[in-house]
């Protein structure tokens, strides 16, 4: 896959809009791959598993979540939903790593 793409700004054609979508999907799955050894960190450093599930800490992540979709002028709700299934898969995640390190 071709490795150099033009800013949205600049496309103009679906073959660059396509190089450039498919260069932001590898780049958000790099983020979320650290995003994730952030969780991988978070049970290996937390001693009590009932603490990986922290509703206030989630609530906050998805409310900035939607704050800075709106001021980005993108689809707020829909973002914030987004998050909310990012979270719970990270925490899922989470107990799982928290459980195999200590199993």
């Amino acid at each position: 896959m071709k490795d150099d793409f033009k800013l949205p700004e600049d496309c103009t054609d679906m073959g660059e809009v396509r190089i450039g979508v498919d260069t932001t999907d590898r780049e958000l799955m790099e983020l979320l791959d650290r995003r994730f050894g952030y969780m991988r960190a978070a049970a290996r450093i937390k001693t009590d598993r009932n603490v990986v599930r922290d509703e206030g800490r989630k609530a906050e992540v998805i409310e900035n979540a939607r704050a800075d979709a709106e001021n980005r002028a993108l689809p707020a709700d829909e973002l914030a939903r987004m998050w909310d299934d990012l979270v719970e898969t990270s925490i899922a995640y989470e107990m799982e790593e928290w459980d195999r390190i200590r199993a």
